[in-house]
């Protein structure tokens, strides 16, 4: 069948082909169905959706990722990729040889796989899980796509935390630290897909983050080290494909969190790398027991990929830092450096530099860097490299001007701080679009607290979406208080 094609804006990145029924129904293509597009000697595979309105009979529409097929158009039946196959098998809970998963993770960088199937594919491994082996091969696959970042230095260090606790910003302060020390540390971070904040909407604050590769390897050779967006450099893109997949569902299986973070430290040149795992009530890894497990099999994976992986095992039921979004994360990380700050984002950051340089066998002592200020300078000079301004101070930093304080209204004892519930609240807030917007908490569990004193306070940068975070706070409980005797028991 000769269509014309004519291209449609719709955002996607599913390669999608929208025919008008009466040309589907001549074609004999379904819903999801795949057609072959021919033009100019050129050839390119779409999942089909049928219009009665948005194109005409005779027009092919074509999305984002086929706008450059143009003119008169061959279009013809295609048949499912054989990935499929492989898809249904671990549906039914068979084990995928290292070929099957190559070619799943090859369909999904090229498109192949509807969002179905891709959903079909992560709802598998989730209910069925991953052999240690599957996972193996599925991050060797995933880190072999894309663009890679190398480095002619035998050690390159890098650090990821697997989420899931509100104001966890130690990344920038250990690359201070680190790179202070004299190891080189790359460091790609991603933007906030379900969290208020991610380490590059952070970093953003203070300077750009998005550069091409050899624009990394000049602040990389200027500086000793970035805090720089990964998704600008195409590192392991077919992991971003999955995670699309995993956040409506609000899943992230073991086998695809080792696969996604490791595959991502491979095609960074990452050779020594630190995990953190935080645990508790609220946090993705609830009990210590899985956490440990969790660590085991990343130093496995990490083994089979020559790549030194340590992992530090971390409470997970408080927030780390005073400040959840952006703004206000990006403050307590210059407090930090500067000398002050929360005492517990201090810590965090302390103790896993010194894990990191340990592993890294360089003799340097973390805390003395940070103190004597060279943290500090390094983190300038890391700012300036990324276009910053390097004399940049915590107390330069504002968040939004709408903002409202919550307080206790009976003597008690904090009992609870949810991590969950905090994130929830920032982002109705407006965080991290609303870079300025967020919370700051200003209770941590075990703190004995008077009716007026402060629970936390709410920032955003306009005044309906204070409100909205307002209403949403109503009948919640982010920050719990008790009395002595209930917390007590709590705690128990």
């Amino acid at each position: 069948m000769q269509l014309e094609a004519t291209s449609i804006d719709i955002g996607t990145s599913r390669p999608l082909v929208l025919l008008n029924t009466i040309d589907a129904e001549e074609l004999g293509a379904h819903p999801l169905d795949r057609v072959l597009l021919s033009w100019a000697g050129e050839t390119m595979t779409g999942i089909v959706k049928r219009t009665d309105e948005l194109v005409e009979p005779g027009t092919v529409g074509v999305t984002e990722p086929l706008h450059h097929v143009h003119g008169a158009v061959g279009v013809t039946l295609a048949g499912t990729p054989p990935s499929v196959r492989c898809v249904r098998k671990k549906l039914d809970d068979v084990e995928l040889e290292r070929a099957e998963l190559e070619r799943i993770v090859r369909d999904i960088h090229e498109h192949r796989l509807s969002d179905v199937e891709l959903s079909a594919f992560v709802s598998a491994v989730y209910t069925n899980g991953l052999s240690l082996a599957e996972t193996k091969h599925l991050t060797e696959a995933m880190g072999d796509i894309g663009q890679r970042l190398q480095w002619d230095r035998p050690v390159v260090a890098d650090k990821h935390s697997i989420g899931g606790v509100a104001g966890n910003c130690v990344t920038p302060i250990m690359v201070a630290i680190v790179t202070a020390a004299g190891v080189t540390m790359p460091k790609t971070s991603s933007r906030a897909v379900t969290s208020p904040a991610g380490t590059a909407d952070v970093m953003e604050v203070l300077s750009n983050v998005e550069f091409s590769i050899a624009e990394i390897e000049r602040i990389v050779e200027e500086t000793n080290g970035c805090l720089v967006w990964g998704g600008g450099v195409d590192l392991s893109p077919v992991d971003d494909e999955i995670i699309r997949a995993e956040n409506p569902l609000s899943i992230d299986p073991d086998g695809l969190l080792m696969a996604s973070v490791l595959s991502k430290k491979q095609s960074a040149g990452s050779s020594h790398v630190v995990i953190d795992i935080p645990y508790g009530e609220g946090a993705k890894v609830e009990s210590l027991v899985a956490a440990r497990g969790l660590a085991d099999d990343f130093r496995r994976v990490g083994d089979y990929l020559e790549m030194d992986v340590s992992c530090a095992i971390t409470h997970g039921t408080d927030p780390i830092g005073r400040g959840v979004g952006p703004v206000l994360e990006a403050r307590d990380v210059l407090a930090v450096l500067e000398g002050d700050g929360p005492e517990s984002l201090r810590l965090k950051s302390l103790r896993l530099a010194e894990m990191l340089l340990e592993h890294c066998d360089v003799d340097a002592a973390a805390t003395e860097i940070l103190e004597s200020g060279r943290a500090l300078e390094q983190f300038r000079s890391i700012v300036a490299a990324q276009g910053g301004d390097p004399d940049v101070e915590s107390t330069d930093l504002e968040p939004g001007e709408e903002s409202t304080t919550v307080r206790v209204d009976r003597a008690g004892v904090t009992s609870r701080v949810d991590n969950r519930t905090l994130s929830d609240l920032a982002r109705r807030a407006g965080a991290p679009r609303d870079s300025g917007a967020g919370l700051v908490v200003h209770r941590t569990v075990g703190d004995e607290v008077e009716p007026g004193d402060r629970l936390y306070t709410i920032h955003a940068e306009t005044e309906s979406k204070l409100e909205e975070a307002v209403s949403f706070a109503e009948g919640l409980e982010p920050v719990r208080v008790r009395s002595k005797a209930d917390a007590l028991v709590e705690r128990r």
